[in-house]
Protein backbone atom coordinates (compact mmCIF):
# COMPACT_ATOMS: atom_id res chain seq x y z
CA UNK A 1 0.00 0.00 0.00
CA UNK A 2 1.08 3.29 -0.42
CA UNK A 3 2.14 6.15 2.02
CA UNK A 4 -0.86 8.10 1.07
CA UNK A 5 -3.16 5.50 1.36
CA UNK A 6 -1.76 4.56 4.85
CA UNK A 7 -1.74 8.00 5.91
CA UNK A 8 -5.70 8.26 5.18
CA UNK A 9 -6.26 4.94 6.61
CA UNK A 10 -4.26 6.36 10.22
CA UNK A 11 -6.45 9.70 9.82
CA UNK A 12 -10.08 7.50 9.16
CA UNK A 13 -10.50 9.69 6.14
CA UNK A 14 -11.08 6.84 3.67
CA UNK A 15 -13.93 5.69 5.86
CA UNK A 16 -15.86 9.42 5.49
CA UNK A 17 -14.46 10.25 2.00
CA UNK A 18 -15.23 6.94 0.11
CA UNK A 19 -12.39 4.57 -1.18
CA UNK A 20 -9.14 6.83 -1.77
CA UNK A 21 -7.61 5.25 -4.92
CA UNK A 22 -4.68 8.12 -5.72
CA UNK A 23 -2.03 10.03 -5.24
CA UNK A 24 -4.28 13.14 -6.25
CA UNK A 25 -7.42 11.94 -4.77
CA UNK A 26 -5.42 12.16 -1.78
CA UNK A 27 -4.01 15.53 -2.57
CA UNK A 28 -7.61 17.16 -3.17
CA UNK A 29 -9.08 15.72 -0.12
CA UNK A 30 -5.59 17.77 1.64
CA UNK A 31 -6.88 20.67 -0.39
CA UNK A 32 -10.19 20.84 0.96
CA UNK A 33 -9.68 20.25 4.24
CA UNK A 34 -9.47 17.04 6.22
CA UNK A 35 -12.04 16.91 8.84
CA UNK A 36 -11.06 18.03 12.66
CA UNK A 37 -11.59 14.30 13.56
CA UNK A 38 -8.12 13.85 11.75
CA UNK A 39 -6.57 15.91 13.65
CA UNK A 40 -8.01 14.06 16.98
CA UNK A 41 -6.92 10.53 15.53
CA UNK A 42 -3.29 11.37 14.96
CA UNK A 43 -2.51 13.09 17.92
CA UNK A 44 -4.41 10.05 20.23
CA UNK A 45 -2.29 7.76 18.32
CA UNK A 46 1.54 9.41 18.46
CA UNK A 47 0.35 11.04 22.34
CA UNK A 48 -2.48 9.53 23.64
CA UNK A 49 -1.67 10.89 27.15
CA UNK A 50 -0.87 14.13 26.52
CA UNK A 51 -3.83 16.11 25.90
CA UNK A 52 -2.24 19.50 24.21
CA UNK A 53 -0.11 17.50 21.74
CA UNK A 54 -2.75 18.42 19.23
CA UNK A 55 -1.80 22.13 20.33
CA UNK A 56 1.57 21.53 18.86
CA UNK A 57 -0.13 21.01 15.52
CA UNK A 58 -3.16 23.26 15.52
CA UNK A 59 -2.89 26.30 18.41
CA UNK A 60 -6.34 26.23 21.32
CA UNK A 61 -7.77 29.53 19.92
CA UNK A 62 -7.52 28.43 16.03
CA UNK A 63 -8.64 24.77 17.16
CA UNK A 64 -11.74 26.29 18.75
CA UNK A 65 -12.77 28.43 15.59
CA UNK A 66 -12.21 25.61 13.59
CA UNK A 67 -14.66 23.41 15.29
CA UNK A 68 -17.58 25.36 14.28
CA UNK A 69 -16.07 24.51 10.44
CA UNK A 70 -15.16 21.17 11.49
CA UNK A 71 -12.18 20.87 8.97
CA UNK A 72 -8.56 22.15 9.07
CA UNK A 73 -6.80 24.49 6.10
CA UNK A 74 -4.90 22.97 3.52
CA UNK A 75 -1.75 24.04 6.00
CA UNK A 76 -2.71 21.37 8.67
CA UNK A 77 -4.37 19.14 6.24
CA UNK A 78 -0.59 18.79 5.14
CA UNK A 79 0.50 18.74 8.27
CA UNK A 80 -1.30 15.93 10.07
CA UNK A 81 -1.02 14.11 6.68
CA UNK A 82 2.76 13.65 6.94
CA UNK A 83 2.72 12.79 10.72
CA UNK A 84 0.35 10.27 9.60
CA UNK A 85 2.59 8.81 7.33
CA UNK A 86 5.83 8.85 9.84
CA UNK A 87 3.45 7.18 12.42
CA UNK A 88 2.07 4.52 9.98
CA UNK A 89 6.13 4.00 8.79
CA UNK A 90 7.19 3.71 12.35
CA UNK A 91 4.52 1.34 13.04
CA UNK A 92 5.43 -1.09 9.97
CA UNK A 93 9.17 -0.68 11.26
CA UNK A 94 8.88 -0.91 15.02
CA UNK A 95 5.98 -3.42 15.04
CA UNK A 96 4.14 -1.66 18.08
CA UNK A 97 2.62 1.03 19.12
CA UNK A 98 4.33 1.91 21.87
CA UNK A 99 7.81 1.22 20.32
CA UNK A 100 6.82 3.64 17.76
CA UNK A 101 6.08 6.36 19.86
CA UNK A 102 9.47 5.63 21.83
CA UNK A 103 11.48 6.23 18.92
CA UNK A 104 9.39 9.55 17.70
CA UNK A 105 9.57 11.15 21.20
CA UNK A 106 13.35 10.30 22.05
CA UNK A 107 16.39 12.04 21.36
CA UNK A 108 17.91 10.14 18.13
CA UNK A 109 21.90 10.16 17.43
CA UNK A 110 21.17 10.37 14.31
CA UNK A 111 19.00 13.79 14.47
CA UNK A 112 22.06 15.48 16.97
CA UNK A 113 19.97 14.22 19.45
CA UNK A 114 16.80 15.78 18.62
CA UNK A 115 13.94 14.22 18.98
CA UNK A 116 12.01 12.84 15.78
CA UNK A 117 8.39 14.17 16.33
CA UNK A 118 9.96 17.40 16.75
CA UNK A 119 11.98 17.56 13.29
CA UNK A 120 8.64 15.98 11.41
CA UNK A 121 6.49 18.61 13.09
CA UNK A 122 9.06 21.26 12.28
CA UNK A 123 8.99 20.93 8.24
CA UNK A 124 9.21 18.30 5.25
CA UNK A 125 13.01 18.18 5.68
CA UNK A 126 12.80 17.18 8.70
CA UNK A 127 10.06 14.57 8.19
CA UNK A 128 12.48 13.21 5.43
CA UNK A 129 15.39 12.84 7.88
CA UNK A 130 13.03 10.34 10.30
CA UNK A 131 11.82 8.43 7.79
CA UNK A 132 15.46 8.04 6.24
CA UNK A 133 16.17 6.39 9.64
CA UNK A 134 12.70 4.32 10.15
CA UNK A 135 14.18 3.00 6.89
CA UNK A 136 17.44 2.26 7.90
CA UNK A 137 16.06 0.72 10.76
CA UNK A 138 14.05 -1.41 8.50
CA UNK A 139 16.73 -2.78 7.11
CA UNK A 140 19.67 -2.80 9.65
CA UNK A 141 22.13 -0.26 8.89
CA UNK A 142 21.02 2.75 11.26
CA UNK A 143 22.80 3.17 14.59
Amino acid sequence: MTDFLEAAKVLGVERREGRISSALQYLALLNRGLPVTSLERISNAIAPTDVHFKYRIVSKATLARLRSKRKLNSNQSVLISRLAGIWARALQVWKSAGSARDFLCRPHPLLEGKLPIDLVLENEIGARLVEDILGRLEHGSAV
